[in-house]
Order: C-alpha cells, then sequence, then structure tokens
C-alpha cells in the first residue's frame, strides 16, 4: 500500500522536502513508518520522542493501522491564504481585533476577554528581525474548531473565536487572537486562557524566528503525553 507522509518545521528541513509517497506493506502501522524513517535518516531519532502523529489530520497513536492513501504527519511540538468561515480561521493578512470584536459582543454579555499573541522584538537575548509561521492547516482548524466546542462546554461562555495568521509577520504585529464573550467575567477569563494555552500545545502550527545571524524553528511546548506515540520509541 502507498500512504503520503508530511513533513512540518524542522523536520521539513531535516529531510529537506515537504511531502513523501511511502510504499508500505499491508497491515503496517505509524510504528512501522516511524522505524522507516528512523533506517533511512538517523538524524530524525531525536525528534520522534517528541513529535505526534496523525492520520487523517486526526491524532494517532504509534500502533494505529494504515490503508491504502492514509495521509500521516509528522508533526514537531507546536508554536504557536485560507480562512474559515467559521469562529476559527487561519489567515495571511493581519488580523484586525476590534473587527473581530465587534463582530462577537452580544447583548446577553456582561464581559469579553481578549488575548493577542504579538511578535516581539527580541528572543532569548537577540534581536528578532521579523517571524515565519506555516501549519498544517486542514488539520490546524478541525483542532481549532475543537477546542472552541470544548471551551463552550467546559465553561459558561457564549462564545468564542480564534484567529491565527501564517506567513511573514514583522515586530509588534498580532500572531494569534483569542476572544471569550460570557455573562460573567470569570468565565471569560478561564476559558480565554485555557484557549490559548491549549493551542500552544495541541494546534500544528509552526514558528521560525530570523535574527541577523541566521534563522531557528522555535522550540514548542512538548505534546501531551496522550498524543505523542513517538515516546515509546527506542
Amino acid at each position: 500500500m502507498q500512504i503520503k507522509v508530511l513533513f512540518f518545521g524542522r523536520l521539513k528541513d531535516c529531510v529537506q522536502r515537504a511531502s513523501d509517497l511511502l510504499n508500505l506493506p499491508a497491515n503496517s502501522s505509524l510504528q512501522d513508518v516511524i522505524h522507516h524513517y528512523e533506517s533511512v535518516n538517523p538524524e530524525l531519532k531525536q525528534f520522534f520522542r517528541s513529535i505526534a502523529i496523525s492520520v487523517n489530520q486526526e491524532y494517532a497513536a504509534a500502533d494505529t493501522p494504515l490503508k491504502d492513501g492514509d495521509e500521516v504527519g509528522l508533526l514537531p511540538p507546536v508554536s504557536g491564504g485560507s480562512q474559515s468561515t467559521k469562529l476559527a480561521a487561519i489567515v495571511r493578512g493581519k488580523i484586525d481585533t476590534q473587527e473581530v470584536l465587534s463582530n462577537m459582543k452580544n447583548r446577553s454579555d456582561g464581559a469579553v476577554v481578549i488575548f493577542e499573541g504579538i511578535v516581539r522584538g527580541h528572543t532569548r537575548g537577540r534581536s528578532t528581525l521579523y517571524l515565519e509561521y506555516e501549519a498544517y492547516e486542514e488539520m490546524a482548524l478541525k483542532q481549532m474548531e475543537s477546542l472552541r466546542a470544548q471551551a463552550r462546554a467546559d465553561f459558561k461562555i457564549r462564545e468564542a473565536r480564534i484567529v491565527h495568521r501564517l506567513g511573514r509577520l514583522e515586530i509588534g504585529e498580532t500572531s494569534v487572537l483569542t476572544v471569550v464573550a460570557s455573562e460573567h467575567r470569570a468565565a471569560a477569563f478561564d476559558a480565554c486562557r485555557w484557549l490559548i494555552d491549549t493551542l500552544k500545545k495541541t494546534v500544528p502550527i509552526w514558528k521560525k524566528e530570523y535574527f541577523e545571524e541566521g534563522a531557528v524553528w522555535a522550540d514548542g511546548e512538548p505534546f501531551p503525553d496522550e498524543i505523542t506515540p513517538g515516546k515509546g520509541t527506542k
């Protein structure tokens, strides 16, 4: 059988391509994919203990069986164009916070909480020139919609909106926006904090930082154990 394998972030740099068509025996699993790429590119082994893996845009365990035509994503820890018509969106133009806010407010709301992630001008003591963001877009949108639904179920909020920008961002520009509306402020604060913290850990979006002396992929926050099958590899 043949599957399509997608590489993102530093994994893409390591293998020097964004995708690969891989032929595997019938009844193969994701673990066989990991073993294959470790054997042909031993440098990848250092990453496989911390990556997550997806099958057809859903996080999957290492023992997940594969079938012909599956799309497998190898996802390094996330850093936290196209635009969704839903309340989760990925954009390539500037994020208009005031427009999002004006479209969110409702007569029943007693609070609207906003978080903006902004490109800062320094990282670990070095001056930053600019950032670039990339994503596994289809999966990222699905994960963002899932986070919105979970926030509405777990917190007493009326609505939430998440917008993330891709491409090149200059210093001071907004990279990610979360807006939460609710009857009471406590629920809005709690939900907004949970949304951005969870997005940074689970949504497949990566950040590359550019400095005078070169560029590096930002170290992402570790994936939760339940979506990191590589931790079980040797």
